[in-house]
């Protein structure tokens, strides 16, 4: 009777179980909240998804299944699902509370993906549409970076719906994450520097070993230089740069250079190894098998040409693998041998084998994209090249007398005082550079205010002119004058005067920002001016209006005293077709502030009205 109780018990609870497992729907992701402290967010824990296995749902079809509940939250917190046919849907909400950010960048941050659709649906139930991809030209994207990125309105205060839908041939690899332009910048920036200190690394040891083959033409370190090649555009195809700088107008080559890249590192990294272990010599069975994953992936880089990518991409991914593991199974075999420079050959091979197993592992679905799987495969290289490098020097001093052997390690102290030096140097150039960039900043700002001043305004505004003909839209210029200025510094000194400029200078700023002025600065004295570019004159004059009241709304705060400022504004409208330059376009817009200031004051008046 207790065996049977405890069996009921056990079935009960397994019913339990299962009755939540499959009945019960997954629970809702939250809302993604942006703050005025956010200036990254990574969407992951707000995503919920849909498998398409067909790929043959429409965007109206997706948001009726989230509507439905289809959706499932990601699971483990993982947006990596390795080599999937079809397409997947992300879903996510995001409520941006951040009233002095109204853009946002959304950033796919996988550089293979075939096509990425992101659909953004308003409160009032508008939806906008984006696409990017590297089945498109690199040109489709909203800022030229290797990783699609898109640049979104997000509303202060109002919740909108955002739709992803991805399709790739390649490793399903989805981290979305959201930044601030200023964010976004940061990352591209640091992007920069870390593959540039990485190529740098890889370019000196190029340059070093390629003097060393010219001068002892030991073949050894022609096939490290071809490994260091091909390993490099391995690299530089799966962070999106070969499609950014080599071939950004054309897709195919963006998919094909993947697989084929890596077979040409697999044969690079067995040819080094057959020559450099001296396996004929030494292991003629495993140099025979060296030999035939060469012509396996020989013919495998040949097949990419026609193969899908879906077929040839993880086939040279599992490749990779298998070289690695055959080549630290050869260095074994011929270090139990005797061969010492083996040693420190399978030291570099270790170090490869752990960078390659995460960027493997990360294409499979198998660890999380993060900072370390991400760059550890660049890590894991640059170390391993470093020691073979070094395993060359110690391989070709073994087998000359003790003086080569000395000139060999001489050698190897200059190359590390050269990257010394470099670093050095590298790293004086981008201070100078950082100091050049900010000085001449300040050469064109106002000292008072902040804004730019008069000189820099007249050097862009002819520019501004200029394009706007080009693109065939109207531009708009506002001139402002701030209202009995003189009897505010008569009444009141210089120095109350200078915080009213201050003052006023930054709530016009703040008047102007969400129109996307291009160019505002301080024009002389109390006056300001604006440009607007792809404004006619009726929404010129909308937005000065709004500029003259955002002044009054409040008083200005100068010591003890609380001033009241006000701004006479003149607006003219430059058409695309007008044969008129900077200076004609600056006389009409200030006879149109004439006009306001004749007609009392604290308005707005047009270079029509004024006429």
């Amino acid at each position: 009777m207790p065996f049977r109780s405890t069996w009921l018990w056990a079935i009960a609870l397994a019913a339990v179980v299962v009755l939540f497992a499959t009945g019960c729907p997954a629970a809702n992701a939250p809302p993604a909240e942006l703050d005025d402290r956010t200036d990254a967010l990574q969407l992951t824990p707000y995503l919920s998804y849909l498998h398409d296995k067909r790929a043959v749902d429409s965007a109206d079809e997706a948001w009726r299944l989230i509507a439905a509940g289809r959706f499932e939250r990601v699971p483990n917190g993982k947006t990596a699902f390795g080599f999937q046919e079809g397409a997947y849907w992300f879903h996510a909400k995001v409520v941006n509370q951040n009233p002095d950010e109204p853009y946002w960048m959304l950033v796919q941050s996988f550089a293979l993906l075939d096509r990425v659709d992101v659909y953004l649906r308003y409160p009032d139930g508008h939806i906008v549409q984006h696409a990017s991809g590297d089945s498109l030209p690199f040109s489709a994207r909203s800022i030229s970076y290797r990783h699609p990125n898109f640049r979104i309105a997000l509303p202060p205060g109002e919740a909108v719906d955002l739709l992803v839908r991805t399709q790739s041939q390649s490793s399903m690899q989805v981290p979305l994450e959201l930044y601030t332009p200023a964010a976004f910048t940061s990352l591209s920036r640091d992007a920069q520097f870390v593959m540039g200190v990485y190529y740098g690394i890889l370019l000196a040891l190029f340059v070093y070993n390629l003097v060393l083959w010219i001068t002892l033409r030991d073949a050894s370190y022609f096939w490290y230089l071809f490994h260091i090649s091909a390993f490099g555009l391995v690299l530089f195809t799966l962070n999106g740069y070969s499609f950014e700088h080599l071939w950004p107008n054309s897709p195919w080559l963006a998919n094909v250079a993947v697989p084929l890249s890596i077979c040409l590192a697999i044969v690079g990294m067995q040819q080094f190894s057959r020559n450099f272990l001296e396996l004929p010599k030494r292991f003629p069975r495993g140099n025979i098998v060296s030999l035939c994953v060469i012509a396996v992936c020989v013919a495998l880089g040949v097949a990419a040409l026609w193969l899908p990518y879906r077929i040839a991409t993880p086939w040279a991914t599992r490749a990779v693998i298998v070289s690695v593991l055959w080549t630290v199974t050869v260095a074994i075999v011929v270090l139990r041998r005797g061969y010492m420079p083996a040693r420190l050959f399978l030291v570099a091979w270790a170090v490869f084998l752990t960078g390659a197993a995460m960027i493997a592992a990360l294409a499979f679905g198998l660890l999380p994209k993060n900072m370390m799987t991400e760059y550890g495969v660049q890590i894991g290289s640059a170390l391993e090249m470093l020691l073979l490098s070094i395993a060359l020097s110690y391989r070709y001093a073994s087998l000359r007398n003790e003086n080569e052997r000395i000139a060999a390690e001489a050698n190897l102290q200059l190359e590390r005082k050269v990257a010394q030096r470099t670093q050095e140097v590298r790293s004086t150039l981008m201070q100078l550079e950082d100091a050049h960039r900010r000085l001449r900043d300040s050469s064109r700002r106002d000292g008072l205010t902040g804004l730019y001043n008069r000189t820099h305004f007249h050097e862009n505004f002819e520019l501004l002119l200029k394009e706007s003909r080009e693109q065939k839209q109207p531009l708009s210029l506002l001139m402002i004058d701030l209202d009995h200025f003189k009897s505010i510094n008569d009444k009141y000194g210089h120095l109350a005067g200078d915080d009213c400029l201050r003052w006023a200078a930054q709530r016009i700023g703040q008047s102007l920002r969400v129109h996307e002025t291009s160019l505002l600065a301080r024009f002389g004295g109390e006056e300001f001016v604006a440009v607007l570019p792809g404004h006619d004159l009726r929404s010129a004059v909308s937005v000065a209006e709004s500029v003259r009241k955002r002044l009054v709304e409040e008083l200005c705060s100068s010591g003890e005293h609380r001033l009241r400022v006000s701004a006479s504004i003149g607006v003219h409208t430059v058409e695309p077709e007008a044969d008129i330059d900077s200076d004609a376009a600056l006389s009409v817009a200030d006879q149109a502030l004439y006009s306001a200031k004749a007609n009392g004051r604290d308005c707005v008046r047009t270079s029509i009205t004024a006429a």
